[in-house]
């Protein structure tokens, strides 16, 4: 990164004295509002901004003395825009035209930064820990451009658990009220449109360009913090590698470069030098020993968004193979395995018992091949001309529902199957996907399904180091054994006279009721309602149980719900 940042410097890029930046994490709080910036955004002070740019050093050639030769024509340095000046003029004139002439040149640069809008959205989130209301709504900012078919593009975490979204152009008074026609949580990017004819009057849409290269120069353009007017950083592509992206939880392509992303970027296009999009800002490395570090959300990955929605008239989401594979590096492995010499692959560990895949592949075969290209012994395949990438960028390049060749190694023969490729289903998911959280109460008792945001919820941003190990041991390892499985646990007790002697009983799973095992919350909360023996028996977790009288239990339960303001014992999902 120093090498990148030295580079910069040499080049003229940036002012000698430059302004302090803080780098954001954009998973954690990018959406944060300009007007209303939390403790979790960096405060910027007036003493730390620094000119854009030096004043032109013309004026000050222009007023040396004692100079007789003639005066050459007056250029911004570093300027092929040249404008002629004429003689007698004054230096500050001169000024002022080399100023015009310098905005005139960024202008024909990014034809597309018109295009760019400032996305305004209010969130309203679920309460994960109470289940049946919702948190209290907030503000936020964020960026967004406009793209051909009247639409808009922006992240998918600037619009989460939208109440209300508006957008606002370039040199705009006024905010528009816009639509949201799908929302990409794997790959944090959301789709808007706005119904108002006004709004896309002289706004031309952005065009796409190819995936760049390494060193090419890029200029990010959006809202960030720090200032109501559009803001231009610039900066050059870094790397390019199938990154984690954090509010999706998912690993897609992506690329780094060392312009700074700061919060409110997101959904900003970031533009080639011929003014084409080549990505979307989404989030940026937060470190003591780093600085500059941003990510953008390369075309490849918004096309197969776009084409995705236009194909299916929603987002389905990017396929992944369902299996877990090893490393083929270690000579002896091959050579146990039953590996020619000319031969690599990956190793298969296990399959997800949920998906396609399961029918056809076994573990310890051999992944030889995806689709005709050979896969490394390290698991990557050639990308570019010097280039290697992780071989799932093969299946994400796939839409759900599309099938694919597979040549594994099996019993030393290779043997080739042709597999449908589908999304992938966790035993604890990532996200809701702008659901509402499930619940059921009986007795006091409040059952709910795990989540990473249920976990958020509990333990806060460190629920992964101080959520339980039951649970985080199947958030991290295990895998759903049905595609209608979930995690149900005891989320907490509301006392009353009927659960004496459980009230400390917290987020513990429920495997069994009445001898019959737990598959989802539905079930248990059929089960339960159906339920005519004289008592409810639940099996926990750690061999704990729990026994309520039948009848006493449904009659406290109502007496419950009136007490904590409860509109019902069950979410409506369950109701159907």
């Amino acid at each position: 990164m120093c090498r990148e940042t030295n580079r910069k410097r040499k080049r003229g890029r940036r002012p000698e004295n430059q302004p302090e930046e803080t780098v954001v994490d954009e998973s954690a709080g990018t959406s944060q509002p300009n007007s209303n910036v939390s403790e979790r955004e960096p405060v910027f002070s007036v003493a730390k901004v620094e000119p854009s740019s030096k004043p032109a050093s013309s004026d000050h050639r222009g007023r040396r003395r004692g100079r007789t030769t003639k005066k050459p024509e007056n250029k911004p340095p570093g300027n092929n825009n040249s404008v002629s000046v004429p003689s007698g003029v004054s230096g500050a004139v001169t000024a002022t035209l080399l100023d015009i002439s310098r905005e005139s040149s960024v202008a024909r640069a990014l034809p597309g930064m018109d295009a760019v809008v400032k996305v305004f959205c209010v969130h309203t989130e679920p309460n994960f820990s109470l289940p049946w209301q919702r948190k209290r709504q907030y503000s936020s900012s964020s960026s967004g451009f406009v793209i051909k078919g009247r639409r808009v593009l922006t992240n998918a975490h600037s619009v989460e658990h939208y109440t209300q979204v508006k957008l606002k152009k370039r040199g705009s008074d006024t905010k528009y009220v816009a639509t949201v026609l799908a929302i990409g949580t794997e790959c944090d990017i959301a789709l808007l449109t706005v119904d108002n004819d006004e709004f896309w009057e002289g706004v031309a849409p952005v065009e796409f360009g190819d995936l760049p290269a390494l060193q090419d120069a890029v200029t990010v353009v959006g809202y960030p913090i720090g200032g109501d007017t559009i803001s231009v950083t610039s900066g050059v592509v870094s790397r390019i590698e199938i990154l984690s992206y954090v509010h999706g939880s998912t690993e897609l392509l992506g690329l780094q470069i060392d312009a700074a992303i700061n919060s409110g970027n997101s959904g900003g296009p970031a533009f080639n030098d011929k003014g084409n999009c080549v990505g979307i800002a989404f989030q940026s490395l937060k470190h003591e020993d780093v600085e500059n570090i941003g990510y953008v959300i390369p075309t490849p990955v918004i096309m197969h968004f776009i084409q995705d929605y236009e194909k299916n008239g929603a987002y389905t989401g990017f396929p992944i193979l369902g299996v877990e594979w090893q490393k083929m590096e270690n000579p002896d492995l091959r050579l146990s395995s039953g590996m020619k010499l000319d031969q690599k692959g990956v190793r298969i560990r296990r399959v997800d018992p949920t998906s396609p895949e399961f029918d056809v592949l076994k573990p310890s075969d051999i992944i030889l091949s995806f689709d005709g290209v050979d896969i490394a012994n390290d698991g990557t395949v050639p990308f570019r001309r010097g280039e290697r990438i992780g071989f799932s960028y093969l299946v994400s390049q796939k839409y759900t529902g599309d099938s694919a060749v597979i040549k594994v190694l099996r019993d030393s023969q290779p043997v080739k199957f042709k597999i449908k490729l589908t999304t992938h289903r966790r035993l604890i998911p990532a996200h809701n996907k702008g659901k509402p959280p499930s619940y059921y109460i009986i007795g006091g008792f409040v059952f709910t399904t795990v989540s990473v945001p249920y976990l958020r919820s509990e333990y806060g941003k460190d629920y992964e180091y101080e959520a339980p190990v039951k649970l985080l041991e199947k958030l991290l390892h295990e895998l759903p054994q049905s595609p209608d499985e979930q995690i149900v646990v005891v989320s907490q007790v509301l006392v009353a006279d009927i659960n004496i002697g459980y009230e400390d009983i917290v987020n513990t799973q429920v495997h069994a009721f009445n001898g019959q095992p737990v598959k989802n919350l539905k079930s248990l909360a059929t089960m339960v309602e159906s339920c005519t023996d004289k008592y409810l028996k639940f099996d926990l977790e750690y061999q704990q149980i729990v026994v309520l009288q039948t009848e006493n239990a449904k009659a406290a339960t109502l007496d419950i719900l009136s007490t904590h303001c409860i509109p019902s014992a069950m979410s409506e999902d369950l109701k159907a």
